[in-house]
């Protein structure tokens, strides 16, 4: 199943459905958020992904955090924001070249200025969890920004930013 008719993007509802036991039971455990909230979270969780995967490999460290900022973004239980992630791994894994670019402008149109703004300080969080942000990870980053409609100038204030608080 792809992310995007998990996300419910381009396809009608029943086939939102899973096809897999795995994407059954998030899809399962989502539907007790609105349905504009899981979809908020998945694409959320999706982007984090897409970054800890872009250098081809996704630490423990990036993953654990992950977690955590699905948890805390997404206000989910520490098991669910696990299997969200894990879904969301899986998925930029596997389709992330044909579906990296949709899944950020879908992300676009459904959040606030504000919420892109915290989205690119958790991709550096994200980056940075296994003490480094390579030069594929920040390109992946500043491609992010500017499917979000971030200049280069912003994106590195808010990079800046992210330096300060946790002191990387």
């Amino acid at each position: 199943m792809s992310l995007l008719r998990f996300l419910g993007i381009g396809a009608d509802e029943r086939s939102t459905r899973g096809d897999t036991d795995t994407v059954r039971r998030i899809s399962a455990r989502l539907e007790a958020l609105a349905p504009d909230r899981a979809r908020y979270v998945a694409a959320f969780a999706y982007v984090l992904a897409r970054v800890a995967a872009a250098d081809l490999t996704v630490s423990e460290e990036e993953t654990s955090r992950m977690q955590e900022v699905v948890e805390r973004v997404g206000h989910l239980p520490t098991e669910l924001a696990a299997l969200v992630v894990e879904i969301a791994k899986s998925q930029a894994r596997l389709l992330g070249g044909t579906e990296n670019y949709v899944v950020t402008r879908e992300f676009a149109k459904i959040s606030t200025r504000e919420q892109r703004a915290e989205l690119l300080l958790c991709l550096f969080a994200v980056a940075a969890a296994d003490a480094r942000i390579s030069s594929t990870e920040s390109g992946e980053i500043a491609a992010i920004a500017d499917e979000l409609g971030f200049t280069r100038a912003e994106t590195n204030g808010l990079r800046a930013r992210f330096r300060e608080t946790q002191g990387t």
